[in-house]
């Protein structure tokens, strides 16, 4: 089994996708055979938008992944723009068709980046959030947080939500050019509470290391 990485974040929009891609570099500058998966992708009228950027990112990094198609990057694909739960008409989500597709990705790489959908509480069908995606996975947890106003509530919220779940995650902070402000009015905060904050865009290598650590960390436990 290649080391596994679910990404999650504080809301839909907040920056999986570009975290996921920023990933993938990082891993193959440090050797690695680099692969992606995204489970479920709402909102899709035709290709997956998102599925179809990180497999066209993946198949530049990783030449094994140049015979995938669409369909082996993204299992379940819905039109609706909506919770999966919701999207889905509430029908129960077979997993089963997740662990074959993880299992071809993985016979390709050696680190796969699991992108989940929207944030951890977001409601799969009536029995799973997204977050039980990263138990069923035994996969490490990056939660994606955003730089606007209200993030301190946002990421405290999240972290506070996959603690319950009994996930233990890194975080990470995703600041676009409009979050002027975010320096004043939220990194006091973070600064504060937190020993160590990692930067999309800035930390990349930091954190694809930490996430190492964190997976070496956890495997020696489950030992």
């Amino acid at each position: 089994m290649s080391k596994r990485i679910f990404i999650t974040a504080t809301n839909t929009n907040v920056g999986k996708t570009y975290t996921t891609v920023k990933l993938m570099e990082a891993y193959t500058k440090m050797g690695f055979r680099v692969g992606v998966y995204k489970p479920i992708e709402t909102g899709v009228n035709g290709l997956p938008a998102d599925g179809s950027l990180l497999l066209k990112r993946a198949q530049s990094l990783n030449p094994e992944f140049q015979l995938l198609r669409i369909q082996d990057i993204v299992s379940l694909s819905l039109p609706l723009p909506a919770a999966p739960y919701v999207a889905n008409k509430g029908k129960k989500i077979d997993l089963a068709q997740f662990d074959r597709a993880l299992e071809k990705i993985e016979s390709l790489c050696d680190i796969v980046l699991i992108e989940g959908a929207g944030g951890p509480m977001v409601p799969i069908d009536d029995e799973l959030m997204m977050l039980d995606l990263a138990h069923h996975f035994k996969a490490t947890t990056l939660l994606v947080t955003h730089c606007k106003l209200g993030c301190i509530n946002d990421t405290l919220l999240s972290l506070s939500a996959l603690e319950n779940g009994h996930i233990s995650p890194l975080w990470a902070l995703n600041c676009r050019a409009e979050d002027e402000t975010f320096t004043q009015v939220s990194l006091p905060y973070f600064k504060k509470k937190f020993d160590s904050l990692f930067l999309i865009g800035h930390d990349n290598t930091a954190l694809a290391q930490a996430l190492l650590d964190k997976i070496n960390q956890e495997n020696s436990q489950g030992a």
